[in-house]
């Protein structure tokens, strides 16, 4: 059976406090190991969920950032504890942090601020990015390139749930940056994202559920979860080329690569 790498997945959500040992039962049943807990608080008491459960668990690892749309909710004494998170052995990236500029919860250049932050959070830690660009692809990628992201002497990123086109994810993996497909690659109205996965390099590769969002068709209208990461990893693996265990290989070793965790 392959064995797949969840690279984004908010299981620390309260949408699984009633069956939470069931999802992660039916994710190992469906052939996937490991899987990274991302961050998305609202407050610290939040920021700490995906690391006190990826306490319980072999393997599951999590991170700690905060994301775009909450940048404005930040107070200046939350970086001291996420930073006191960070450095946790659990603890392999941080973020999600990055620009959204569809929704712009938080404004533009306090999202900005709090991104910047972060990467240089990630650069002091020698900790990885996941970056949720949203609508805001140039200056996401103008941050990204002026830090190092990618580049020696900075840290490593990944492009989570990207949404962009061909061209935008050739100019991320020009960076040296990871890009992750998540279910919305299966909808029908998806063909840029499928044409995307066609110029990003193998090594670069990742899939994600981003649950409990973006259920992949044929699930789609139902709560995301780990087991469903399948259905994404099919279409990948056919626009890159590869049979679905030869995706779930190169994923989960990419995945191990850019968080920095030994092979099982």
């Amino acid at each position: 059976m392959a064995r797949f790498f969840d690279s984004h997945a908010h299981l620390d959500s309260t949408d699984f406090d009633v069956d939470r040992a069931e999802v992660l039962a039916r994710a190992r049943a469906a052939g996937v190991g490991a899987m990274v807990l991302v961050a998305a608080p609202r407050d610290l008491v939040e920021a700490a969920r995906p690391l006190a459960l990826a306490e319980t668990d072999p393997d599951l690892f999590a991170t700690v950032g905060v994301h775009p749309h909450d940048a404005a909710r930040i107070e200046d004494h939350w970086w001291a504890e996420l930073e006191r998170l960070a450095r946790h052995h659990k603890v392999v990236a941080i973020g999600e942090t990055g620009l959204d500029y569809f929704y712009d919860h938080s404004p533009r250049d306090v999202q900005r601020a709090a991104f910047a932050r972060q990467i240089e959070l990630g650069r002091s830690l020698g900790k990885p990015v996941v970056c949720h660009v949203r609508d805001a692809h140039e200056d996401a990628h103008r941050m990204l390139d002026e830090a190092g992201v990618g580049r020696a002497g900075g840290p490593d990123g990944v492009i989570h749930c990207f949404t962009g086109n061909a061209e935008q994810a050739a100019a991320y993996a020009a960076l040296g940056l990871y890009v992750s497909f998540s279910g919305i690659i299966t909808f029908k109205t998806a063909g840029p994202i499928r044409e995307a996965v066609r110029v990003v390099p193998r090594d670069r590769l990742l899939i994600e559920t981003d649950c409990p969002f973006l259920a992949p068709i044929p699930m789609r209208g139902r709560r995301n979860e780990p087991a469903f990461i399948v259905h994404t990893a099919q279409v990948v693996a056919a626009e890159a080329g590869l049979s679905l265990d030869g995706l779930a290989d190169q994923t989960a070793a990419n995945a191990r690569t850019l968080f920095s965790l030994t092979a099982p």
